[in-house]
């Protein structure tokens, strides 16, 4: 098998989301992070979520495509400014856009137009003023310097060929003293040969591309992070069991709170 270039990688994960935008502008039902059928409400439970923030944001922002609850760990303010990479249909923004209120901001970037396009028509109807949606890649953040207080992330940067650049744009658009607070995937065994190497499939599903939690850790640390904290959530095995019926996944990876800081 020949190996898939960065931008076929991108291109594969995009065209995987793009058919779920198109999809939940109705939505027939809920879609994990690996597109399995499950009920909303208590897959979004499972990840963290509470019933009140279930109830508080526009229908069709929340597609169940996370692996946890990002703004609920970022110990958001009033006033603040955040950043989600990898925005979706804007679940995450607008409840962070809740706790920082009309004077805080919240910007979300995502690489898909559809999804784009999906949390700005929720971003009318639950009238967010305080929220815009950017297209863009986040290895390429279409964000200033130092202009972030925080950034968060759900189940998004394992699917990048290159994390480290992520890390290292994160970094980028943080003001000193800014924070990371995500919820990702991290691997606690190596990957079976043949989940490894389902580029199509399996690594827009957040699984293939997941790195380990030393991985993890030497990454923030080279785009010069401080303060890192990796805590594996052995519960999120409930749910990731799900992902690929019968595979056995949850063997493999492990959802993680990832925080770090910027000095």
């Amino acid at each position: 098998m020949n190996k898939l270039t960065n931008d076929e990688i991108r291109q594969n994960v995009r065209n995987h989301y793009q058919q779920i935008a198109v999809k939940e502008v109705n939505p027939p039902a809920a879609v994990s992070c690996c597109g399995t059928p499950s009920d909303m409400d208590i897959l979004s439970l499972q990840m963290g979520y509470s019933t009140e923030e279930l109830t508080a944001v526009p229908q069709g922002a929340n597609l169940g495509l996370g692996c946890g609850n990002p703004q609920a760990i970022a110990e958001l303010k009033t006033g603040e400014v955040v950043l989600d990479l990898g925005s979706g249909g804007g679940f995450d923004c607008f409840l962070a856009s809740r706790q920082v209120g009309n004077n805080g901001k919240v910007i979300g970037v995502d690489m898909t137009p559809d999804m784009i396009s999906h949390a700005r028509s929720n971003a009318v109807k639950g009238n967010f003023t305080n929220t815009n949606f950017r297209l863009g890649e986040i290895e390429h953040l279409p964000v200033a310097d130092g202009t972030v207080d925080v950034i968060i992330s759900n189940c998004v940067i394992n699917l990048s060929p290159n994390k480290q650049q992520v890390f290292n744009e994160a970094f980028r658009v943080l003001k000193s003293g800014g924070r990371l607070a995500i919820s990702d995937i991290i691997t606690t065994a190596e990957l079976p040969s043949e989940i490894k190497n389902d580029l199509n499939e399996l690594y827009s599903g957040c699984i293939s591309g997941a790195s380990s939690l030393e991985e993890m850790k030497s990454m923030l640390l080279q785009s010069g992070r401080t303060s890192i904290s990796i805590e594996p959530k052995d519960e999120s095995k409930s749910f990731i069991k799900d992902w690929v019926p019968g595979a056995n996944v949850d063997n493999y990876i492990v959802s993680a709170v990832i925080k770090a800081k910027k000095a």
